[in-house]
């Protein structure tokens, strides 16, 4: 039985803030079923505190001003922890390091940042993604709101050449690249990028259990084994915490 103390909004129910965007091999919705790597995390860690997750569908572009309404407890969806996004939320620690990729038509002769001089790379709007981008030297950067039907629309910009290229998190460009062989990855970009969970500032005793419980599951194997189930292309970032049994 839990035995840590912390509030949460709603007595036995952690309400997370997230989106409904195919984001595969880390979020996705079929049939109205939540799957993916961090869904099934989730779902692990509120069972260890002794929780009911609740998913809200929420537009990416306001999932910070969301967490300021006091209505949710934690925004869990492919979110970079950065200096500028810890004044809205309080992170916990990364549940893994993530890379970044550029993915072009097929026939294009993309393979390096330089190659992309003088052409137009688009990407999320407001994401760690496009603000990669514009740092390429003379890239046009091409931002697209964060509406659950976004990747769409920018495969569907880069396959009718409205784009040259699309910048994303790498496990959902090589999945895009899988599912569509008119694409391929042009390069990958390690930038080693850790994904937290924005827990509701001030909320000390929660954000504490939550680190506490992920601390665990690291340490006993679990992350690791979720880690190859989802993402078994990529090693573990987190393999040296594993305590390993006597």
């Amino acid at each position: 039985m839990n035995s840590q103390h912390f509030s949460t909004v709603e007595s036995g129910i952690l309400h997370i803030v997230t989106s409904d965007f195919d984001a595969r091999p880390m979020s996705y919705v079929v049939d109205g079923v939540r799957s993916g790597y961090e869904p099934e995390l989730a779902r692990l860690l509120c069972q260890r505190l002794g929780l009911q997750p609740i998913w809200h569908n929420t537009p990416m572009a306001e999932f910070y001003i969301q967490m300021q309404t006091g209505q949710f407890d934690v925004m869990w969806f492919n979110q970079a922890i950065t200096p500028e996004r810890q004044q809205w939320v309080d992170f916990t620690r990364p549940y893994g390091l993530f890379d970044e990729a550029v993915l072009v038509k097929r026939d294009r002769p993309i393979h390096s940042i330089a190659d992309l001089a003088g052409l137009r790379v688009g990407g999320l709007a407001d994401s760690t993604n496009i603000a990669l981008a514009a740092t390429f030297p003379g890239v046009t950067v091409v931002p697209y709101p964060g509406s659950d039907q976004v990747l769409p629309e920018m495969l569907d910009a880069l396959r009718h050449d409205e784009i040259d290229a699309l910048i994303d998190d790498e496990l959902v460009l090589i999945v895009a690249a899988e599912e569509d062989i008119s694409l391929r990855v042009a390069f990958h970009v390690p930038t080693r990028v850790p994904f937290g969970i924005g827990v509701q500032k001030g909320n000390a005793a929660l954000q504490g259990a939550i680190a506490r419980t992920l601390n665990d599951l690291i340490a006993d194997g679990t992350v690791a084994q979720l880690w190859e189930q989802w993402i078994p292309w990529k090693p573990f970032p987190f393999a040296d915490e594993i305590k390993q049994s006597a």
